[in-house]
């Protein structure tokens, strides 16, 4: 009987591509105030007006990578919480923060186990931010609160610079370098930039100038940015990748406030404009492939670079259950210090 359980956490995912399921997941998204950080009145005000347009356009995104046996995410996710059961002897729940399974059920499944007393939480996203890792362990902690749960909360930080994450990434994208290409572009999810200056501690490093991301600052603990600038770089230097053989950039911009740069979508049309015909595409903010990568990046991307003059766009799946990921958490969950 093991006095430790794991919940294995990811963002979320609507229940089916019915409109309704759409709309309800992105209210319960949009108005955690982590993702839009702005007063009550004037969050609700502006995710009323997402709502009126938005979920027939993304139920429509879903419903064109929607697997027969359900969400990419939540099914991969599944597979990953079951192959790293069979290597554990403590039991392993998911949990989505949006949707379902909640962090709610999650939780109060592990504190049923008898003897259990601790809860090894684990947030599925290599880099921090408040709108993903922070808002996940605040969910937790306000679960664990409300139904006064006798269990210890340890969490996995962002996991960016364990060695264990970069050899499960470069094992899982590798085999996709070994063919010919023209470009590896990197492509994160994106912040308002906003959300970077309010996670700084020193209010005075990220963003302050050009090379921020390259000076050493007690600010990268908890900048997104650095983080998958760093990621960018060691995964670069695994594969021997020259300075000109790869490049970053993000994704999934929503409304008209300043995101962190550079752009994807500019960087696609500009990468085809300098002559690269076979581009590769991986994006190392996910650990499981969901509609950012394989409805943004699979297809949208896909068709404005054909469009713009390029001839091949190549999503490399994520880590997703490659064993050596799953060797990882293992690793992890089996060595992770309990919190005090």
């Amino acid at each position: 009987m093991s006095e430790r359980g794991v919940l294995l956490v990811n963002l979320g995912s609507p229940a089916s591509t019915e409109v309704a399921d759409v709309r309800r997941y992105l209210n319960q998204f949009l108005m955690d105030p982590y993702v839009v950080d702005l007063p009550w009145p004037l969050r609700r005000l502006l995710v009323g007006i997402i709502l009126a347009v938005r979920p027939k356009k993304s139920a429509e995104a879903y419903a064109s990578i929607w697997w027969e046996d359900g969400s990419p995410l939540v099914v991969i996710s599944r597979r990953v919480q079951q192959a790293l059961q069979a290597r554990l002897d403590m039991p392993v729940e998911l949990a989505m923060r949006y949707g379902e399974p909640s962090i709610e059920r999650g939780i109060l499944a592990l504190a049923e186990r008898p003897g259990l007393r601790e809860i090894l939480f684990i947030p599925q996203y290599p880099q921090h931010a408040d709108s993903t890792t922070t808002t996940s362990i605040r969910e937790a902690q306000r679960v664990i609160a409300a139904h006064r749960l006798k269990v210890r909360l340890t969490v996995v930080p962002a996991f960016h610079d364990r060695p264990a994450y970069m050899d499960a990434l470069v094992a899982s994208a590798e085999p996709h370098l070994q063919r010919p290409f023209d470009h590896l572009l990197m492509s994160y999810h994106g912040l308002p930039e906003r959300h970077l200056r309010k996670a700084d501690p020193t209010k005075s490093h990220c963003l302050s100038f050009p090379d921020c991301c390259d000076r050493p600052s007690v600010a990268h603990a908890t900048c997104y940015r650095a983080q998958c600038v760093s990621v960018s770089k060691a995964f670069a230097a695994r594969m021997g990748l020259g300075d000109d053989q790869w490049s970053l950039a993000f994704q999934s911009r929503l409304g008209r406030d300043k995101w962190i740069e550079p752009y994807t979508e500019q960087r696609i049309d500009e990468l085809a404009a300098r002559g690269v015909k076979r581009l590769l595409v991986m994006c190392p903010a996910f650990t499981a492939d969901c509609i950012e990568t394989l409805e943004e990046i699979g297809d949208r991307a896909r068709e404005q670079f054909i469009e713009a003059g390029g001839e091949e766009l190549v999503l490399i799946p994520c880590m997703n259950d490659h064993p050596q990921w799953i060797d990882a958490l293992a690793g992890w969950c089996r060595s992770e210090p309990a919190s005090a």
